[in-house]
């Protein structure tokens, strides 16, 4: 069975297929009635949404006014958890793949926290906001401040965190030497999206809105590979999960062209191979251009998700063709996506 989770601004979609299959028989659309969808956390401000595939059932929302929610048997139902955070603006989350009950949090102003049991208790990675640089880190729209955007654990060294600020900075997180590397080499300042590669060690990709860059070396150095990518104002990335060198991105102008519905007008990328230029997916079956928000992307059992206010879509061929996985909107195209998650 899968299960797509869906956080924008004002409730949380859980999109189940109680059929146990991928939701799509024919190919052609998304399944009509295979689907049940719910309604969880309405009336909250959510900002991001996280859940393993090793412990499927339990699943993260934060909010940016009332914390962190956490649901223990798959997005049921969901429970506020006592926290001593700096801030209830929970932004990021991100479970680990080493062990699903190792958790981060990342919060408005930048703060990191971590838990060991799966969210019971928590502990504050203190330094963060001790670095040189973070004087230079604000958030445009409230620049008397700045957040974590996006947390990524490497998977294949469980001490080594990928932090991502906006706007200020790439963060590098030791954890057996409790320590803190910013803005590497070539690194990107406004990190919208972080993602790693499983079978490529040392692999990182990042959406910024400076533009895409990846790294081979853990985020020692970058690479800025753009040939071919109109629009560098960037949300979201996600590689092929058997592909290191093919990678899917969203991208835009700029932030009102990528977050506002009346003036959106969103693009999605493919880049097909290491030395290849980006090209982007039109006439693919995925909405683009006007009146789309910037798409954001997951990735489960071999196939893509996509989600922004045209809807959520899926791709089995990486790209190649799209189709509905929810045809009852219900009046979303309004509301700009915060977070997707899928598992199976």
């Amino acid at each position: 069975m899968t299960t797509v989770y869906t956080a924008l601004p004002n409730r949380l979609l859980v999109s189940r297929d109680d059929s146990g299959g991928t939701g799509d028989d024919d190919g052609e659309d998304g399944g009509d009635g295979e689907w049940a969808q719910s309604t969880r956390l309405e009336g909250y401000d959510l900002e991001c949404v996280a859940v393993s595939p090793d412990a499927p059932d339990r699943v993260f929302v934060g909010t940016f006014e009332d914390g962190l929610f956490r649901s223990t048997d798959g997005g049921d139902s969901f429970d506020a958890l006592e926290t001593d955070f700096a801030s209830d603006a929970v932004m990021a989350a991100t479970v680990s793949p080493h062990d699903p009950d190792v958790v981060y949090a990342g919060t408005e102003p930048s703060r990191v926290y971590r838990s060991d049991d799966g969210g019971d208790t928590w502990t504050h990675l203190e330094g963060l906001v001790d670095l040189p640089s973070e004087e230079e880190w604000y958030f445009p729209p409230r620049p008397h401040t700045h957040h974590v955007r996006w947390l990524e654990v490497d998977p294949h060294d469980s001490d080594r965190l990928y932090v991502g600020i906006e706007a200020g900075a790439f963060v590098i997180r030791d954890e057996a030497r409790d320590s803190w590397q910013e803005r590497p080499e070539g690194s990107r300042i406004d990190n919208h999206s972080l993602a790693t590669h499983p079978d490529m060690a040392g692999r990182v990709y990042t959406a910024a809105g400076d533009g895409y860059a990846q790294s081979d070396d853990g985020g020692e150095t970058w690479s800025h590979p753009q040939s071919g990518l109109e629009h560098r104002y960037c949300w979201s990335v996600v590689p092929h999960p058997e592909d290191p060198d093919r990678v899917l991105l969203s991208s835009a102008s700029g932030a009102s062209s990528a977050h506002t519905a009346s003036q959106a007008k969103a693009y999605a990328y493919r880049k097909p191979g290491p030395d290849a230029d980006w090209e982007r997916l039109d006439d693919r079956g995925l909405p683009m251009g006007k009146g789309v928000v910037r798409t954001i992307f997951d990735e489960c059992s071999g196939s893509i998700y996509a989600v922004s206010n045209a809807g959520c879509f899926v791709s089995r061929d990486f790209g190649d063709s799209w189709s509905v996985l929810e045809t009852d909107w219900d009046g979303e195209e309004s509301k700009t996506p915060r977070g997707l998650a899928v598992v199976a």
